[in-house]
């Protein structure tokens, strides 16, 4: 008898304690999870949505630090090589071969490959998307559109371009020379390197819209044909609306004094701040017959390899792109489903109605990225400013593709 009135004694201790393991389980604060993140947004726009996040999420609180883009990616690498910095951050959509080793791609149940390709245009696709894995998503599309001062234009009854051809007519017919030929109205920001703002993009976007040019390897007559076309604008003398000696191009048309001038959305705000009474328009980048190719350049949310919090940075980074936040930010939206609202703004529209158009290459000025695209470019800028000085565009192109192929392969780009 006294044996077994100890068994139960036993028994209904051990019961006792596993319902206070039980009780002590369910009464355990869940686990905090902090979120470090990263972007280029003033702090007064970012956080009421990172408010709402919270909210939705009660457990998650995120820490959020605007950057500034100079000199970010290596800023960037430097703190995630030493296992610190952010847990959810944005690259340029140029910078996936920088950062594989870097980012954790998305869990299929947050982002499937069906959903991304359905949401975003071609081009996010193309710049986050490696072996089958969503590395990235965007907010925002960005590219090079053509900025036209009205007021130019219309004093010398001149039309906005669509193509190259009417491009060059109406750069050449609006520049205006002083007595000793300098030039005072520059048609068009183009022609050199030296003080053209984003002059790599508009030779990324000339290369690209080639349509049969390989970028690794320009063929002597496409690339060649291309470099000719960009430095003529300074060297033939019946196109000649730019000189080295200018100001920088954005400056030339904040100050009214430039016709067309190359830009992404990004650099709308700071004209209009700049000189708000400048009269211009935002329209597509010129084509050339039959074609349909615009120049990409814009960022795309990450999460860092080194996160202890992978699944909650993803459902951060898929609530940000969501349809209805990504309004808020008044950008153009990376998302299709966007485009109808967005199409007849003025300023926002040309960039959303080349969204199906976009590409891109390793030719993006994004401050200083220290990688691939300021080794690239600095390449062709040699070459330009050698065509410049004389030397032949065929003997030009031969280097640059040399010595190119040997950076892609530094890279892994393939």
């Amino acid at each position: 008898m006294v044996k077994i009135i100890l068994i139960a004694l036993v028994l209904l201790i051990a019961a006792g304690l596993i319902i206070l393991g039980i009780n002590t389980f369910k009464n355990r604060e869940p686990e905090q999870i902090n979120i470090v993140y990263w972007d280029f947004w003033d702090e007064n726009l970012i956080r009421p949505v990172l408010t709402e996040f919270e909210r939705t999420h009660p457990n998650t609180k995120i820490s959020y630090t605007s950057q500034s883009q100079l000199n970010y990616r290596t800023r960037l690498s430097t703190q995630i090589k030493e296992g610190a910095g952010p847990d959810v951050f944005p690259i340029h959509n140029s910078w996936l071969p920088l950062f594989l080793n870097d980012i954790s791609p998305a869990p299929s149940n947050i982002f499937s490959l069906g959903d991304y390709k359905s949401t975003f245009y071609p081009v996010a696709f193309d710049s986050f998307v490696a072996s089958n894995q969503i590395y990235g998503a965007p907010l925002g599309i960005d590219g090079l559109a053509l900025f036209v001062n009205t007021d130019i234009l219309s004093a010398a009854n001149v039309a906005i371009p669509t193509n190259w051809s009417e491009f060059v007519s109406g750069a050449t017919k609006v520049t205006v020379k002083d007595s000793n030929g300098l030039i005072k109205t520059a048609g068009a920001g183009i022609g050199t390197t030296t003080n053209i703002d984003y002059w790599s993009d508009i030779l990324g976007l000339m290369l690209l819209q080639q349509q049969t040019v390989n970028l690794k390897d320009p063929s002597p007559e496409t690339g060649a044909e291309v470099i000719s076309f960009y430095t003529g604008f300074i060297t033939d003398p019946t196109k000649k609306v730019w000189d080295v000696n200018l100001p920088r191009s954005g400056d030339m048309f904040i100050s009214g004094n430039l016709a067309f001038y190359f830009a992404p959305f990004s650099k709308v705000s700071e004209i209009k701040v700049v000189n708000p009474n400048l009269k211009f328009k935002v329209v597509p980048v010129p084509q050339l017959p039959n074609g349909k190719i615009t120049w990409g350049t814009f960022w795309g949310e990450t999460v860092s390899v080194q996160t202890k919090f992978k699944k909650e940075s993803w459902e951060l980074i898929k609530f940000l792109t969501s349809k209805e936040i990504s309004k808020v930010f008044s950008v153009p939206s990376a998302r299709v489903d966007v485009a109808a609202e967005q199409s007849q703004d003025p300023i926002m529209g040309p960039f959303v109605n080349q969204g199906p158009m976009y590409k891109f290459w390793y030719l993006s000025q994004v401050g200083t990225d220290g990688g691939i695209n300021d080794e690239i470019i600095k390449i062709w800028q040699m070459g330009i400013l050698g065509v410049l000085q004389g030397q032949s565009p065929q003997g030009v192109l031969s280097t640059i593709n040399r010595d190119s192929k040997g950076i892609l392969t530094k890279y892994g780009v393939k």
